[in-house]
């Protein structure tokens, strides 16, 4: 199917020199985009053998297999596939882009672990983009043309699509399938990849079984506040060995953490993160999954006004010591752009939360999402008070 990602990808392509990176959960779909995007694309995956001892032997090598030595009209589209397990990546590509970039359209896919020079000092400053990948959304099931605007109009999808986006989950097979006993092997097999395979050679954890217990535990208490010592005490080790479990859980892209916004919040919690799940089929109770639905939604915007450059974005909760919540708040260049309230029925009233907070933090926009409203063809974002709004209508307007 097509993603919207494809246009991405021809369009930084066509403005750009940088290389692409692209990054995301396993089995998102990033190869099969990549390909459909880039036409006659040279493919090297790293879990190739002869594609990897090309790679170990330079750059130089991969360039003469590709025929980079011969002349020809335009640029080669180039696709390395997985090759942040090569422990040289950096290098390989500084070489690589510094001789052939004039030559060459250079496309690159893999986990999180493409992320870790911007820890230390980045040898290939100037050398790149970064997108991040995400599941299906609503907006994208709508419209799958590149777009620079943050907010579109409402578009409305079938309600056959939706329900099946909100059961299925947004990662392209699960979904197209739609079938409950595939859904399963394949949520199965997925997860024994991540949580034994990824853990064990891409993050060196030897304590898998462990690490497969927290993901449960994580995956049962879906967006509520993260208490480590209860973890800590669930699996019978330390809080700073629950902590390094959670962010190579995060890198792998089995979870998503969410940190309160406390600017100008009187008595705001500071520390507290919560956490939600990539794939929000896999969450069990259904408030909580229709809170990571929304969060997920939200987050991809997040990501792509980011990546495409239209500004800094940030995906915040509000609380404080008197209990007074908003699940959601996004942010614009770190200031407060609009909140987002998550009810199941609109017969439970605008939140009174939402008033407080729209005042306490100056955002535009303050939203109560709600399941049990059909579309509306209305842009929510012209309201500027607290309103209730269909789920799927403010999520159209995305990405």
């Amino acid at each position: 199917m097509k993603r919207i990602y494809e246009s991405l990808l021809i369009e930084h392509h066509q403005e750009n020199r940088q290389m692409a990176f692209i990054v995301g959960p396993r089995q998102v779909g990033k190869t099969t985009t990549c390909k459909n995007a880039l036409k006659n694309t040279t493919y090297i995956n790293w879990d190739n053998i002869n594609d990897r001892i090309r790679i170990t032997k330079g750059p130089q090598a991969v360039a003469e297999n590709a025929g980079l030595s011969e002349l020809r009209a335009g640029k080669l589209p180039m696709l390395f596939d997985e090759i942040h397990k090569y422990s040289k990546w950096k290098d390989f590509f500084k070489g690589f882009f510094d001789v052939y970039a004039d030559k060459t359209l250079i496309t690159v896919t893999g986990s999180a672990k493409l992320d870790t020079y911007k820890k230390g000092g980045d040898s290939l400053m100037d050398r790149y983009f970064f997108y991040h990948m995400h599941p299906l959304s609503v907006a994208e099931l709508a419209n799958t043309r590149f777009t620079e605007k943050e907010i579109r109009p409402p578009q409305k999808i079938s309600k056959k699509d939706f329900d099946t986006l909100f059961q299925f989950g947004g990662f392209p097979e699960p979904y197209l399938k739609a079938n409950k006993r595939f859904s399963n092997r394949w949520k199965r097999l997925r997860e024994d990849q991540l949580l034994k395979e990824d853990i064990r050679n891409l993050t060196k954890i030897s304590e898998s079984d462990h690490v497969q217990m927290l993901a449960k535990l994580i995956a049962a208490n879906t967006g509520q506040l993260i208490n480590y010592s209860s973890l800590a005490n669930e699996l019978n080790v330390t809080v700073n060995t629950v902590k390094h479990w959670i962010a190579a859980l995060k890198s792998l892209y089995f979870c998503f953490e969410i940190r309160p916004w406390f600017r100008n919040i009187s008595k705001s919690l500071k520390k507290q993160p919560k956490l939600y799940l990539w794939d929000w089929s896999s969450v069990e109770n259904s408030g909580a999954k229709y809170e990571n639905f929304v969060a997920s939604h939200l987050l991809k915007a997040v990501h792509w006004w980011t990546d495409i450059g239209l500004g800094n974005y940030g995906l915040y909760y509000l609380r404080d010591k008197m209990q007074r919540e908003v699940d959601f708040l996004v942010t614009r260049d770190n200031k407060p752009w609009f909140l987002v309230e998550v009810k199941s029925s609109r017969k439970q009233g605008v939140s009174d939360s939402l008033f407080y907070y729209q005042k306490q933090t100056g955002a535009s926009n303050a939203f109560q999402t709600v399941l049990d409203m059909e579309f509306i063809n209305a842009d929510c974002f012209k309201n500027t008070q607290p309103v209730i709004v269909p789920v799927q209508t403010l999520l159209s307007q995305l990405i």
